[in-house]
Formats: C-alpha cells, structure tokens, sequence
C-alpha cells in the first residue's frame, strides 16, 4: 500500500502547502532527505490558536495542534517529491509556546509523532526533540519542522 493510500484509508487529506513568512521556502531536498522549514497550525491560511501552553492553550488542544503542523508539513513535502516517495522518517523537533512552569513539551509533540506512526508504520519511528520556548512566530502555540528520507 502506498502512503497515498494509507492517508486515504484514515481519511487524511493533506492541505495545502502553507505560504512561507518571511525569505524561505516550505521544503528543500539535499541528497536523500527532504527537510521542511518549522510549520505552523495553520488550516485553511489560519492560524489555528495563538497562545503560550499552560495558560491560553491548553496541553490536549496543543497536541491537537502539533498533528495540524505535521500534517502541513507532510503537504511540504509531499508538494516537493511526493508523498509516495518517502522511504522513512527521519527526525522531528517540535517547539512548544510554554507558559512559565509548563514541562509537557513531549507529551504536546507526541500529536505530531503519533501521527506519524499512524500513517508511515514502522517507516514513521524517529529521533526527536521537545523544545519549550518563551514565544514562537504570529503567537503560535506549536511549530514542528520534519526531516524524511526518500527514494527514487
């Protein structure tokens, strides 16, 4: 089964590609990897929440929002190479918006690696990171950037 299909059989349809902020692009390749720039909760051009995690976010919202970033940044990289082509993921690294206090990055990134799983199997296991910080762009509460390895 391809991960078209796999996508399709969740009833995952992949958005758009979200529109750079600033002097970048959403995807580049280099060799076999395709790595994504930080993506954002945006749905449908929106910003989907803004917010620190632990205070105008709560940690299950933020994990909500951790799955709409990967999703676009899967839309990256599949607008780049093609869904179909990537063989395995490779890395996350995840940024949460935290409230002074809040420790449950991981838990929020889990939205993001939990999908992963869900679509890619055991080609979706990867390294990872959990970054608390004070502010991310537009008051986003999340962002996660993507790194995946493709074929031919």
């Amino acid at each position: 089964m391809s991960w078209s299909e796999r996508l399709a059989e969740l009833g995952i349809e992949l958005p758009g590609v979200a529109a750079p902020l600033a002097a970048y692009v959403p995807a580049v390749r280099s060799g076999s990897q395709v790595l994504t720039s930080g993506q954002l909760p945006f749905v449908d051009g929106t910003l989907a929440a803004t917010g620190k995690v632990g205070a105008e976010v709560s940690p299950e919202e933020a994990k909500q929002h951790a799955r709409t970033s990967i999703l676009n940044a899967l839309a990256a990289v599949h607008a780049l190479v093609g869904i179909d082509k990537v063989t395995r993921v490779v890395k996350v690294v995840g940024f949460v918006a935290s409230a002074e206090g809040f420790t449950g990055q991981p838990a929020v990134i889990n939205g993001a690696s939990e999908l992963l799983g869900e679509v890619f199997g055991d080609a979706g296991v990867h390294a990872r990171s959990a970054v608390g910080v004070a502010e991310l762009p537009l008051g986003a509460p999340v962002e996660v950037e993507l790194v995946v390895e493709v074929g031919e």
